[in-house]
């Protein structure tokens, strides 16, 4: 499986925390913010990533993470010019992800507690087109929000809906086939310019295509300054339980 980590957009949200920095290279807690994507991919076993960056200090990305070898992971790159959504991005990975499944994490999730590895592993060895992972939030109208029939099947997403539906989310972390290139190429943008991951993953729905399963850690995005500060919070009680790893380093050069 393949990986992908979006680090790019320009986190207005987090202003002025991002008016001359890319949000990825916020800190959390003891290391910048876009390891934490990058160790999820790890901890499924993918070793080979692509990182979309756009926006501003793409330099600065690039120079932190290298080419991945301190993570045991081969990274390469890919520029996104404009904010387009997160389907865009994903698009930009077509020549990258060749025939294989893969796996894209947004670059300012955090998930702390059960390895994704067996979910990967379930994805691959399964039928689905797609896949996510759900959560409950306090706070849905920030996200995609799931619609379930009364059977509590996922029956399709709305993304960012003044009135949501329920408090289910997908959240960052995404499995997709090669087709899926296809489906984002037929997609017409949004009433926000974007073209969504929710039109993704509600293409697949009809036919049972979509693969879902309720995450049980704890998970946090890192977009506002409220869910920043909780993203730190989650990874010092990690590091008291001694449940974070020590960051990585790159090696001197």
């Amino acid at each position: 499986m393949k990986g992908i980590v979006l680090a790019g957009g320009t986190a207005t949200r987090l202003f002025p925390l991002t008016i001359v920095t890319n949000k990825h290279l916020l800190p959390i807690y003891d290391r910048p913010m876009v390891y934490y994507p990058i160790e999820t991919l790890a901890g499924m076993g993918v070793s080979a990533v692509m990182v979309v960056v756009g926006g501003k200090s793409v330099g600065d990305v690039v120079e932190l993470l290298g080419d991945g070898s301190h993570f045991g992971l081969d990274l390469t790159y890919r520029y996104q010019h404009g904010a387009l959504g997160i389907a865009h991005a994903i698009g930009l990975a077509r020549d990258f992800v060749g025939d294989e499944p893969f796996c894209c994490v947004l670059g300012d999730n955090i998930l702390r507690g059960p390895a994704l590895a067996e979910c990967a592993r379930e994805f691959e060895a399964g039928p689905w087109g797609a896949g996510t992972l759900l959560y409950r939030v306090p706070d849905p109208e920030r996200f995609g929000v799931a619609e379930l029939d009364a059977a509590g099947q996922v029956v399709g997403f709305e993304e960012k809906p003044a009135h949501p539906k329920s408090d289910l989310i997908p959240i960052g972390v995404y499995f997709l086939r090669p087709d899926a290139f296809e489906v984002i190429e037929g997609l017409a943008p949004s009433g926000r310019g974007e073209f969504e991951i929710t039109d993704v993953l509600n293409h697949y729905i009809p036919a049972g295509g979509l693969y879902t399963r309720a995450y049980d850690g704890h998970w946090t995005d890192a977009g506002t300054v409220p869910s920043l500060l909780r993203a730190a919070e989650l990874a010092a009680e990690d590091h008291r339980g001694g449940r974070l790893r020590p960051p990585v380093e790159r090696p001197a050069t």
